[in-house]
């Protein structure tokens, strides 16, 4: 875990404007400034069908629907990323808490965090706004 990278570590670089024109006004407020949908308002908390998920900001494939699961806490929940390199663990002091936000290490994008109370065989449950990524059926 770390710092957050400054922006322009990213190797997807992009303008607020870009990233405005991009994104709709929940995407954007959600990858861009680390905000959070209401449980179980987003589009994949309760979608099951096959396939993979992966940044709205980028396109970076992040999660597939075989390590989907119901955490029951209203957002989409994976044991496990496609490819823990594709993800950074940032640590995160708001709200009064002490959390690990997780990031797309491709463009910076606000995912979501991930806690130490999934299944096995991680043990890891990565909460993820679904206004953060987008679904591609198999």
């Amino acid at each position: 875990m770390s710092t957050p990278k400054p922006p322009h570590d990213y190797p997807v670089q992009k303008s607020d404007e870009q990233w405005r024109q991009e994104l709709d006004p929940l995407q954007y407020q959600v990858t861009r400034h680390a905000a959070t949908e209401r449980a179980f308002t987003g589009k994949y908390w309760d979608h099951w069908e096959a396939g993979h998920y992966h940044c709205v900001g980028c396109g970076t494939p992040l999660f597939e629907s075989a390590t989907k699961f119901d955490a029951g806490c209203g957002w989409p929940s994976y044991w496990e990323p496609v490819n823990a390199e594709l993800i950074e663990r940032v640590v995160d002091h708001s709200h009064g808490m002490v959390r690990v936000e997780v990031r797309c290490n491709n463009c910076g994008s606000h995912l979501g965090h991930v806690f130490p109370d999934g299944p096995e065989p991680t043990g890891e449950r990565f909460c993820i706004n679904s206004a953060a990524i987008d679904f591609a059926p198999e």
